[in-house]
């Protein structure tokens, strides 16, 4: 292990136990350790650092730990009377203990005897929780120091250093008994919410980390204008990211560790960042609203002011593989060319992926990106959602932005435009949009078809199987004014047609399941969850949601008249 001089002795009253260096002056440790810090003094010491002493601390945060064993909430947090000049842990992801093979993890406590300290090895049993606090450790060899009395407080540490979560017992009597309990890095942020600030999470960048910390501790200053939490959470996550804990949260800390930790969407640390800083930056002269002291209602949000990053691709006429690429933003109701071609069709990929970022740079700072595929007819069944952002990102495009897919034809047409703006103002009056089902291998005349979903006044249509399958169909609700098709892009009719072992009908009855109640407006957001979802499943292949394809049209998004690609030379 490298140098570890963050590692300490803790010392109250006649417990002794462990703990480690977070920042200059504060340390974790268990709370059992200084139980008894209201009347016996906390001292602290470096067995690395013998120069500096001992150090009193005070106890300025504890986890709630309420005297018993198995009791949860085991956590205080110690702070020096002065800095020390000392470099403190670094942490690992919140899963590197159970990420297989599962690594040693090095603990140094202080068992009788071992006032300078001893290292104990072990390892995690698995990533399963006992009763939602701890994770189960066994040691890493069957000789060699155990667990017990003295180790608690201490890291476990990776062999490079590197802190995974806090070892708080070991377990059993018997000297035969070779185990202990750690607390994880998530559940330690869960007593403690700064300790988010220090630990790099997966899907969330550093600085984006850093920057929501900051604004944490400036709204500190600003509680009255930050208003509720609950609101704050539901405004960052939507109305189908993870629910309110029961209870709710109890500080705008808590609130932003559980977006980081608990919160699937990359994006919703940010939203949450950007909705804190327009709060705390809101002139309270001004009349600007702050967001009110009550729990956010369950009705519908508004419709999002979605920025569309628009891909539009159309034959160039200068063959039959040629075709015409433009990239373009949209912003404050413009649209704003990036870049144009004409390409092979083999190209077309690659061109994308250079200027996406590109187009997601010209938008505003706060802008809900959309990624538009609008497409010629042939090419709507394109797995646009599986292009790779990048040649050095392999992030799927449909993984990392709410991504939709038009058609071309109907993008430009001025009858759909508005009949589509009229269905719009409907749909976002009410809540979710029904489903309507075009069925594996249907009889239903495509007349009829048109017929209904005019009568039935359709905002969602669902179909069982691809548009080669049933082009027909398809092309049907294309041609009238259905905001939103969505389609499994493999496939094909199979014999049993809408019985239960129809794929076809599993399909929509899957989709029905997953997007009721989901409004029209909110359903980019809604599919890149799915999206993340499968891609994450152990058998993406398997999943549902896999090759969902979703055409998305509303026309509010892009108020300027969308106009016609030019021919650009290569």
């Amino acid at each position: 292990m490298r140098s570890a001089a963050w590692q300490a002795r803790i010392a109250c009253g006649d417990a002794v136990g462990a703990g480690f260096l977070v920042t200059g002056r504060r340390l974790l440790t268990c709370a059992h350790v200084v139980r008894r810090s209201e009347g016996a003094a906390v001292t602290v010491t470096f067995p690395h650092a013998r120069e500096l002493g001992e150090l009193s601390a005070s106890v300025v945060v504890h986890g709630g730990w309420a005297g018993g064993i198995t009791d949860p909430g085991d956590v205080a947090v110690l702070e020096l009377d002065r800095d020390v000049p000392l470099t403190p842990a670094g942490f690992a992801p919140p899963d590197a203990a159970t990420t297989e093979p599962y690594p040693r993890l090095v603990a140094y406590g202080f068992p009788e005897g071992y006032d300078e300290g001893t290292l104990a090895e072990c390892q995690a049993v698995s990533g399963q929780l006992i009763a939602g606090e701890w994770l189960e450790l066994v040691a890493w060899q069957g000789h060699g120091q155990p667990l017990v009395d003295g180790f608690s407080g201490a890291a476990a540490a990776l062999p490079d250093g590197r802190v995974a979560g806090m070892v708080t017992a070991a377990v059993g009597s018997s000297p035969d008994v070779r185990k202990g309990r750690m607390l994880p890095l998530d559940v330690l942020a869960r007593y403690w919410p700064e300790l988010g600030e220090l630990v790099p999470t997966p899907g969330h960048r550093d600085d984006a980390r850093r920057r929501l910390y900051a604004l944490l501790r400036r709204a500190e200053a600003a509680a009255d204008r930050v208003g509720d939490p609950n609101r704050l959470y539901v405004d960052a996550v939507g109305a189908f990211g993870p629910p309110l804990p029961p209870g709710g949260f109890p500080s705008l800390w808590a609130a932003a560790a559980y977006v980081q930790w608990e919160v699937p969407d990359p994006q919703a640390m940010s939203r949450f960042a950007d909705r804190l800083l327009d709060l705390l930056d809101a002139d309270p002269a001004s009349g600007t609203p702050a967001a009110p002291d009550i729990p956010a209602p369950a009705g519908a949000p508004a419709a999002p002011a979605w920025s569309p990053v628009v891909v539009e691709i159309d034959h160039s006429g200068a063959g039959p593989d040629q075709v015409t690429v433009e990239v373009s933003a949209y912003r404050d109701g413009r649209r704003r060319p990036v870049g144009a071609r004409r390409l092979p069709r083999t190209g077309v990929r690659a061109y994308v992926q250079s200027r996406i970022d590109e187009a997601v740079a010209h938008l505003a700072p706060d802008a809900d990106e959309l990624v538009t595929f609008v497409l010629p007819r042939e090419w709507l069944n394109e797995p646009v959602a599986h292009w790779e952002c990048g040649a050095d990102d392999s992030t799927p495009l449909g993984c990392a932005y709410p991504l939709v897919v038009t058609d071309r034809a109907r993008h430009h047409s001025g009858r759909l435009r508005h009949q589509l703006r009229k269905k719009w103002q409907k749909l976002d009056a009410g809540g979710g949009a029904e489903v309507h089902r075009v069925e594996c291998g249907t009889r239903e005349r495509p007349p009829g078809l048109r017929k209904r979903l005019w009568d039935g006044d359709a905002g969602l249509a669902g179909y069982a199987a691809p548009p080669t399958a049933a082009r027909q169909h398809f092309e049907v609700g294309l041609t009238v004014p259905v905001p939103i098709l969505l389609w499994p892009r493999t496939g094909s009719p199979c014999t049993a047609h809408q019985d239960a072992s129809c794929p076809g009908t599993a399909f929509l009855d899957q989709l029905a399941a997953s997007v009721a109640g989901v409004p029209a407006a909110e359903l980019p957001r809604h599919i890149l969850s799915l999206r993340l979802t499968a891609d994450a499943a152990d058998e993406p292949d398997l999943h549902w949601a896999r090759d969902l394809q979703v055409l998305w049209d509303d026309p509010r998004c892009f108020p300027e008249t969308t106009a016609s690609l030019h021919s650009p030379v290569a």
